[in-house]
């Protein structure tokens, strides 16, 4: 029963599936049938769960852990969240412009100006494109897209992401008229 550091969300596990204890689990991996290729996944309570079987299903994955071995233990865990270390993730398969979520979260987004406009407090993918959410001391927090035009820069070492302020949403362009409601006549 170990306390994870930095967990990283894995699966969700979902129904039972038949009478030998697999479950249907939604995995979050790139590849759905690597979910027990990163080590044991842990359930926020502090299980361990080692992966014996998978298989693909429609959208799912079928599993079969460790010491799961009928389907009313399958049953008891629907909706369990499964989590790995993050030093578990392979940093080496990343190409140049890519990252894991769990890697943004904490970052300082700061302008060029090195304004600063709070820090990462979540990744969001809501289906029309992955989400950074910011929260500064006396701000709401705001959503900005994560592209290469609203963030420019990624330090992770630094622990700093450079943002265009005016693509990211976070200030008013004043050269388009936003934030007027109604264009002034011109004579």
């Amino acid at each position: 029963m170990t306390k994870l550091e930095n967990p990283v969300l894995m699966a969700t596990i979902g129904a039972a599936q038949g009478l030998r204890g697999e479950v249907r689990v939604k995995s979050y991996t790139d590849d759905p049938t690597a979910l027990g290729d990163y080590g044991n996944l842990h359930s926020e309570d502090g299980r361990v769960f080692e992966v014996l079987e998978i298989r693909e299903a429609k959208n799912v994955v079928v599993v079969r852990f460790r010491g799961i071995n009928d389907r009313t233990a399958a049953e008891a865990l629907n909706g369990l969240d499964l989590f790995i270390e993050r030093d578990n993730l392979p940093d080496e398969d990343l190409d140049e412009d890519e990252f894991f979520y769990a890697d943004l979260e904490g970052l300082e987004a700061i302008d060029g100006t090195g304004k600063s406009y709070g820090s990462v407090t979540g990744v969001f993918d809501f289906g029309a494109g992955d989400l950074l959410e910011l929260k500064g001391p006396g701000r709401r927090p705001v959503l900005i897209p994560f592209t290469e035009w609203s963030v420019l820069e990624i330090d992770l070492e630094a622990g700093k992401l450079l943002v265009d302020p005016v693509a990211a949403g976070l200030v008013d362009d004043k050269d388009d008229g936003a934030g007027k409601p109604f264009p002034t006549k011109r004579k």
